[in-house]
């Protein structure tokens, strides 16, 4: 279980986004984005030691408020061999130095999200500890996902990330995405299996989100 700590973060996680977005094939955006965090959920990470949380960081800078999803893993120590994917190191007011990575690229994260999609998991609140977020939806059709060695090769371009999963499928993480208000989207039918959640929009409506999204290779 994730335990949720009320302390400060130096450089905050939207500090460290904006810092490191406008390097991402996939950013719309300006060389100064403002992002802030609009949403999202938390996975647990079953032997304790990796934070894993995806954010919803909206652009206030872009004119049609461009939002992203950001997987993040946080982490007490550099996870060896990922230095291309870190988004940068902060200071945590309880657990100290806490080294930030796209989560795209941890392997922690991405078994925890296949897992997830299978509905082996539940989505965690992003703010409180021990709390499912019921407004996450799944969905899985295909064959159980054998993880045994599996690690992530993800690759990113204009469109978001790609990442070659198990049993021939490939998992499309949607960075950009393309909310539509008022109702839940239904899962995408040409999809063996996707993630979707809502977030507060701008006018006091819903927004929602397809985040991801898994086909066969």
């Amino acid at each position: 279980m994730a335990v949720i700590h009320r302390t400060t973060l130096k450089p905050t996680k939207t500090e460290l986004l904006a810092a490191w977005l406008p390097g991402r094939p996939w950013y719309r955006g300006g060389p100064a984005p403002v992002p802030e965090k609009s949403g999202g959920f938390r996975l647990d990470d079953p032997e304790g030691e990796v934070g894993i949380e995806f954010i919803v960081a909206t652009d206030t800078a872009s004119p049609g408020r461009t939002a992203y999803l950001a997987p993040l893993t946080y982490r007490g120590a550099p996870l060896e061999g990922a230095e291309h994917a870190l988004v940068g190191t902060t200071e945590h007011g309880v657990l100290g130095t806490r080294w930030v990575y796209d989560g795209c690229h941890d392997p922690v994260l991405v078994t925890e999200l296949l897992a997830l999609i299978e509905g082996r998991v539940p989505a965690m609140a992003q703010s409180v500890s021990d709390t499912p977020d019921r407004e996450v939806t799944r969905s899985y059709t295909g064959a159980p996902l054998h993880l045994d060695g599996f690690a992530p090769e993800p690759s990113d371009d204009a469109d978001g990330t790609r990442l070659p999963t198990p049993n021939g499928t490939v998992l499309r993480v949607h960075r950009v995405l393309e909310p539509v208000t008022g109702q839940r989207p239904p899962a995408p039918r040409d999809a063996l299996g996707h993630v979707a959640t809502g977030w507060p929009g701008p006018d006091e409506g819903r927004l929602w989100a397809v985040l991801m999204t898994l086909r066969t290779a």
